[in-house]
């Protein structure tokens, strides 16, 4: 018996020493390739500033962050997750079921999906329907029913726009950006032609395959994460298109310029007051369970969402962030630094 407990107990020291080795001392960072940019800011000042070492950031997407983080608790999976979009009701199940049980949704601020080109070439005004005309799977065949997108090229698409091989650089399925542009500009432009609005109350899930599904015949050229890259691409060719977030275009405005869309640019004005039609909320997720194993979440936290890092004047603001209104920042702050749960998502 005292051979077997002596035995035991060299296990569980064992175990326990193995677990200590295996601990992490600094942050666990992944997500939103949109985000990266301001967590990435929050992270070098973070370590620069305090005594705590710089978390590590991997842009690995909206929809991969949301699978690294979800998939457990314990120092191999990540303790925050950035996304340019909110959490799905699928992806919080999921993490429910794998005992990520309590987490702190924070939302960040704004940003706008903009289709960009090359400055070397003339600027685009562009509508939502010819976005949706020019990138969708099926479009309307005139005769009540629906075919394989025939559009070769912008002319094709509106007798305005530039006889041009419709060619756009964009992100993948993974990607925030990418859920957030389908939502916003592709549904859009697809319920701004009649036939396709009514089909929504007669058959639901026709009307999202049509609104939703990007031509996979080369037109729309899947990217990867990297919006960087996409900005490399459009200025080696003038003639593409690229789509990505807002903060990019901020940063290499001496590359691309961003495409009017309804007539609207988009600029830090249009996209906080809600009058460019392609924008969105962004945010990062906290898992509950880390806090007070892996040092400095708390601290993290209450770093990116000080003044100094996102309010209007913020160091995150020269990055391109559009910041929260002054009520729902002070707000979102206090549910932020006090890990506030959140709900289950409607969706």
């Amino acid at each position: 018996m005292n051979r077997s407990l002596i035995a035991a107990a060299m296990t569980l020291a064992a175990t326990t020493l193995s677990a200590q080795a295996m601990a992490r001392d600094n942050l666990y960072i992944v997500g939103s390739s949109t985000v990266f940019p301001f967590s990435t800011a929050v992270a070098e000042t973070f370590g620069r500033t305090t005594k705590f070492k710089t978390p590590k950031v991997e842009s690995t997407g909206t929809g991969g962050g949301m699978k690294l983080f979800c998939a457990g608790v314990g120092v191999e999976h990540p303790d925050i997750t950035n996304a340019s979009r909110p959490m799905k009701l699928s992806e919080y199940e999921a993490c429910q079921a794998a005992g990520v049980k309590e987490i702190t949704e924070v939302k960040i601020g704004f940003d706008g999906i903009v289709i960009a080109n090359s400055k070397k070439a003339g600027a685009w005004d562009l509508s939502l329907k010819d976005v949706y005309l020019a990138l969708a799977k099926d479009v309307p065949d005139g005769k009540g029913g629906f075919m394989a997108n025939p559009y070769k090229t912008w002319k094709d698409v509106n007798p305005e726009l530039p006889d041009l091989k419709i060619e756009v650089l964009g992100p993948p399925p993974t990607s925030g950006t990418r859920d957030a542009f389908v939502e916003l500009a592709m549904e859009g432009g697809c319920n701004s032609i009649p036939q396709i609005k009514e089909l929504k109350k007669s058959d639901e899930k026709k009307h999202k395959a049509v609104c939703q599904g990007i031509r996979e015949d080369g037109a729309y050229i899947e990217a990867g994460e990297n919006d960087n890259l996409i900005v490399q691409k459009l200025v080696a060719n003038p003639s593409a298109l690229g789509i990505f977030g807002y903060s990019f275009l901020d940063q290499n405005t001496d590359k691309v310029q961003g495409a009017k869309i309804n007539g609207v640019a988009p600029t830090y004005e249009t996209i906080s007051q809600g009058s460019y039609p392609v924008s969105r909320s962004i945010y990062f997720y906290v898992k509950k369970a880390h806090v007070g194993t892996i040092p400095g979440i708390e601290e993290y936290v209450k770093e990116f969402t000080s003044e100094k890092a996102w309010g209007p004047n913020g160091y995150l603001a020269d990055k391109g962030l559009i910041a929260l209104p002054d009520a729902e920042r002070k707000a979102v702050a206090e549910a932020a630094r006090s890990l506030k749960s959140m709900e289950k998502p409607a969706k």
